[in-house]
């Protein structure tokens, strides 16, 4: 087939796909998402997040590994990968007010998550292609107030269009580097309704349009025949973002609906995303076992994020930090169907980046997943279930408790395959 044609009609799956991620729910189902840029995700994929979300050692020909760009080079000069994503949600939450009332809730929400493919350049050169998520944001929740109702409601996240090479310069070791393009808005209203029956809305928005980088070194070792050592390095560079941020106020009990906008600026040198550091080791026997333990760490203490809403000035960051681990088993590559079933298995704990009250964000969670082949070529159809906790500390505030549902079509084609004349 032709590598051109290929190319062409993979650009254009992605492209009926892509304006679907904006659209997804997932991890920011939660008012803790009205914080910074909302819940920051790590960019793993439907496999990788059935392992705890660990990635950054992890290099293989079956699967692209976003996480990590140096993986790209693990690829083989005949094959084509096609990735894509979806995540359904359930969340339950608890609160107790003041006054020692509980209250609970539940939501539903999901979508989908991401579309990436990769490929191959040359002997020893990978590339890679995708859309994935780094932030997102969705909530809903009211309470009363003096003489009204006020309601808060919060929507969208940032989005990471990229591209990524990487290159094995020697046996063992690889190097790789993702640039993209970082995009979308984080917004945030708040209504308010009086017992007068006035209305009144502010909503605040930051509209990041802004480059995103990432570098990644890999470094493989056989101790023996079926022993195999692997360490992996990722580093973000930190940055003061570009695009704008505004208020807006609306007198809705006005007929003709004014609207006021406040505090226009430029997110240059006032909003600031800081380094992110990704460190993993991996261990493979055979092609059997692998167990791999990611450390990510980002020093969010310093970040800057000035809010338009007065109301949240108290507003403070926390060293962001993560530990995964993840384990899979395939009985055997080329046996029987069940035999070449791949059994998943992973667990996280992380201290997030914002504090809420003076209370830091934690959270933690197991997962577990199977990779199923399709009964025909290579591709591999990925299923996970997530249990995830989130609350603050010391004092919880709200705890939540989600269940992930993850589907992931990893399509594994020998696209660059050229067949012989006879």
């Amino acid at each position: 087939m032709n590598l051109r044609k290929n190319l062409i009609s993979a650009a254009l799956i992605a492209a009926c796909l892509l304006p679907g991620i904006q659209a997804s729910a997932q991890e920011g189902m939660t008012p803790y998402s009205k914080y910074g840029y909302g819940i920051l995700n790590d960019q793993a994929t439907s496999a990788q997040r059935a392992m705890g979300g660990v990635g950054y050692a992890m290099a293989s020909g079956r699967q692209v590994n976003v996480m990590n760009p140096a993986s790209y080079a693990a690829i083989d000069s005949i094959t084509f990968l096609f990735d894509m994503g979806i995540t359904m949600t359930k969340l339950w939450s608890s609160e107790t007010d003041t006054k020692g009332v509980n209250h609970n809730e539940q939501e539903f929400g999901g979508g989908l998550n991401y579309v990436t493919m990769q490929f191959p350049v040359a002997k020893r050169m990978g590339m890679a292609i995708g859309l994935v998520p780094f932030s997102s944001v969705g909530y809903s929740f009211g309470s009363n107030i003096n003489n009204g109702l006020e309601s808060r409601s919060g929507q969208g996240g940032l989005n990471w269009l990229f591209a990524g090479y990487s290159i094995q310069p020697v046996k063992g070791l690889s190097a790789g580097i993702n640039f993209g393009y970082l995009f979308g808005t984080v917004i945030n209203d708040t209504y308010v309704t009086t017992n007068n029956g006035s209305q009144s809305l502010f909503e605040t928005q930051v509209e990041v349009r802004d480059y995103h980088l990432q570098l990644g070194v890999q470094y493989g070792y056989d101790l023996n025949r079926d022993n195999r050592l692997s360490a992996g390095v990722t580093f973000s560079p930190g940055k003061s973002l570009l695009g704008h941020a505004w208020g807006l106020n609306y007198d809705m009990s006005q007929s003709t609906n004014e609207v006021d906008t406040v505090g226009y600026t430029s997110l240059r040198h006032k909003y600031t995303l800081p380094a992110v550091w990704g460190f993993g080791v991996n261990w493979q026997w055979r092609e059997k076992l692998m167990v791999e333990m990611d450390l990510t760490y980002s020093p969010w203490k310093d970040a800057k994020f000035p809010d338009i809403d007065s109301e949240k000035q108290t507003l403070e960051f926390s060293d962001r930090w993560k530990l995964a681990l993840g384990a899979q088993y395939t009985p055997k590559y080329r046996g029987n169907y069940l035999q070449r079933i791949t059994y998943r298995a992973g667990g996280f704990y992380e201290n997030g980046y914002v504090k809420v009250l003076g209370n830091n964000l934690r959270e933690y969670g197991a997962s577990v997943g199977l990779g199923l082949p399709a009964p025909m070529g290579k591709t591999l159809i990925n299923l996970g279930v997530e249990w995830r906790h989130r609350q603050a500390n010391p004092n919880p505030l709200i705890k939540e408790d989600y269940i992930n549902v993850t589907l992931g079509i990893n399509f594994n084609e020998r696209w660059f395959y050229k067949n012989k004349i006879r």
